[in-house]
């Protein structure tokens, strides 16, 4: 049965949470990443990408994402259409993936972006990676070029960090320096492997 053992990893735009996955699978847990079984289902679809949104949207047989995510943030029946298309396959993708991972009878990590906002996963525990709002906008538009406006936009596209951290199971702090999170990562895996009689 798919997902008896895993926890949920997600967050916020900006919030580390790619960074906190790779550190958690350093530290010995495993880890699906759905966005990366994402990116993998959209450039294998990138004809119908092409013929429901437009040519320029796909170069050299792959999704321009940049391109394809301004336009859904700015167009909420073009995001309707992408995610009706693309989750059910990426779901199925990630439930394929957890059955493989939950033989192994212990826990492991999906990372999820939108794991409250979309309820489609029937996972019990979870984990969010919290950065304060502030922080989270300084980072997004540190790192994508985007002004504040559009920055803010994107960000509040999603449930609200804060409302995430009340229903985490777990939450693994990035409000600090890399440091901060390495200890915050290594703690978090400690914990897992105490709770449940780590022996592997």
């Amino acid at each position: 049965m798919a997902f008896q053992y895993a926890i949920a990893l997600t967050g916020g735009i900006a919030t580390g949470k790619s960074t906190v996955a790779s550190l958690l699978g350093l530290n010995g847990l495993r880890v699906i990443d759905a966005d990366a079984i994402a990116h993998k289902l959209l450039d294998a679809n990138s004809t119908w990408v092409s013929e429901h949104f437009g040519t320029e949207y796909v170069k050299a047989g792959k999704v321009d994402r940049g391109a394809l995510g301004t336009l859904v943030f700015a167009d909420s029946e073009a995001k309707e259409a992408l995610e009706g298309f693309l989750h059910p396959k990426i779901r199925e993708a990630i439930e394929a993936a957890s059955e493989k991972q939950d033989a192994f009878e212990f826990p492991y990590l999906i990372d999820i972006p939108l794991f409250f906002e979309s309820g489609a996963y029937p996972i019990a525990d979870s984990v969010v990676v919290y950065t304060p709002k502030d922080i989270q906008l300084q980072r997004y538009m540190k790192r994508n070029g985007f002004s504040e406006e559009e920055s803010l936009r994107r960000i509040e596209s999603q449930m609200d960090i804060d409302e995430k951290k009340t229903r985490a199971t777990w939450v693994i702090d990035n409000s600090g320096k890399l440091k901060h999170l390495q200890q915050e990562c290594e703690d978090f895996v400690d914990m897992i492997k105490k709770k449940f009689d780590y022996k592997h």
